[in-house]
């Protein structure tokens, strides 16, 4: 039988201080809204319905069409906004999981299991409870004499002797679908908020049906929901602590791994080594064998095996096997350097193909130019590839030698073999094998510096 979700988002979350909405905030490269998702497709859920606010473009645009979509244009409650659902749901009679947008921290195994749990108790609600050292902020779960459930309590409405309860309610549940629309109706706003409650819900069906039963989840850090910066930051710390142990369990070397940092989204074969300081980040992938580190930067960047790249930075670039890169050098986007290449210190390519064995070593502006292979690039050059108005390429051809301190200026060509002499300034096409000199011819003066030292003593003795 199908399982479909509804995953509450329509919260403006003020206590995020934030222009953008709470639930597309990132958590490691990845809108929190997003992680929720990913762990309902993952536990086999087969519809997703995402409850959104009017102005939502945002959420929309996050998600796509991958989900979709109910408005909630009047923010009167978690009851209420489960109440929207109810057409786009009128003909789905299997189970309901109900979640948070804001609570991206749920494995998919824990989803998963409060499901099956749910389904094999025959129960017409199931509600995830955990405990903690701190319940603030939290409804609290009372129980009867019995230990079954008995009523769930919004901090907000709660008295002295509620308030002590360590087990809450984790926001996340899971309903039979007709039974739950047929008594939501039933709920009144009749609380501090004036707001239609879905925990209001429970003890109605368990009047009605039977009891609500409790799924009750070791691992209260799952539960967590984001509200502020801070409970942000705290949920960043765990996921980024379950995305290290992922991959050093699956043989990834990292050499302090506090201070190494790895996006959700990024892909890593055994082998790779990171050193501290370095930051993986949007999808990029890493091939084996590859050491990154320390103070390395990469986002959406592919790398091929062996590479090294040292104080870096790479931006939606592809590097080819056996690549070298570093130290302080940007590899900005648009560039793909080919196996073997070496691009040394100081260095910022922008836009560029760097062919197979060749050398860039230091102290070089590479933008929209193409290099063949086994071209030698010297220190100080530059590709002059802006004109105020438009850009334009350079091409360097196969095992071509550009001389240090040349300055390139596109659109031009350098010709298979050809050398540029150190310090030119190259306005024009160099043919194959030829040798491009543009720089003035050296003058010397003789005695130069015994008549210069001469006119500064008579400067002095004259003042």
């Amino acid at each position: 039988m199908t399982v479909a979700a509804v995953v509450l988002a329509a919260g403006k979350g003020t206590r995020m201080k934030s222009d953008i909405p709470k639930v597309i905030h990132p958590i490691c490269g990845r809108p929190m809204v997003s992680h929720v998702v990913n762990s309902l497709r993952k536990a086999g859920v087969g519809r997703i319905i995402v409850v959104i606010g009017p102005d939502s473009e945002q959420i929309k645009a996050t998600l796509g069409s991958d989900v979709e979509y109910v408005v909630q244009r009047e923010q009167l409650g978690t009851g209420h906004a489960v109440m929207q659902t109810q057409a786009t749901l009128k003909n789905h009679s299997g189970s309901l999981l109900v979640i948070h947008g804001d609570t991206p921290l749920y494995r998919a195994e824990t989803l998963r299991e409060l499901v099956s749990f749910h389904e094999r108790s025959g129960g017409i609600g199931t509600v995830l409870t955990v405990t903690v050292d701190n319940p603030s902020g939290y409804g609290r779960i009372i129980r009867d004499a019995d230990g079954k459930l008995e009523r769930i309590v919004e901090e907000r409405d709660a008295t002295p002797e509620d308030a002590v309860v360590s087990e809450i309610n984790s926001g996340t549940y899971v309903f039979e679908c007709e039974p739950l629309f047929a008594k939501l109706g039933q709920i009144k706003p009749e609380n501090v908020q004036n707001e239609y409650y879905l925990t209001d819900v429970v003890p109605i069906i368990g009047q009605e049906y039977s009891r609500v039963q409790i799924f009750h989840h070791r691992d209260a850090e799952e539960a967590l929901g984001i509200n502020n910066r801070v409970q942000l930051a705290e949920a960043e710390k765990v996921m980024r602590n379950r995305i290290r142990e992922h991959w050093m369990l699956a043989g990834v070397t990292m050499i302090d791994p506090a201070n190494t940092y790895i996006d959700a989204e990024a892909e890593l074969e055994q082998d790779v080594v990171l050193l501290p300081f370095t930051f993986i980040e949007g999808h990029t992938q890493i091939s084996a064998g590859s050491v990154i580190g320390p103070f390395a930067r990469l986002k959406d960047a592919k790398l091929g095996k062996n590479v090294v790249i040292s104080q870096a930075t790479v931006l939606d670039s592809i590097l080819e096997a056996g690549c070298l890169v570093g130290p302080y050098s940007h590899i900005r986007p648009g560039c793909h350097l080919g196996e073997g290449a070496k691009v040394g210190g100081f260095c910022e390519i922008k836009n560029t193909i760097i062919g197979s064995g060749s050398k860039v070593p230091h102290l070089t502006y590479l933008g929209d130019t193409d290099v063949g292979d086994k071209v030698n690039i010297g220190a100080g050059t530059i590709t002059c590839n802006y004109d105020g108005h438009n850009k334009y390429r350079t091409i360097i051809q196969n095992e071509a030698f550009i001389g240090s301190n040349c300055n390139l200026v596109a659109p031009i060509e350098i010709g298979t073999g050809a050398y540029v002499a150190a310090g030119s300034t190259i306005t024009g096409d160099i043919p194959p094998g030829a040798l491009g000199v543009a720089r003035n011819r050296q003058r010397n003066i003789p005695d130069w510096t015994k008549h210069r030292g001469s006119k500064r003593r008579s400067s002095k003795e004259g003042s």
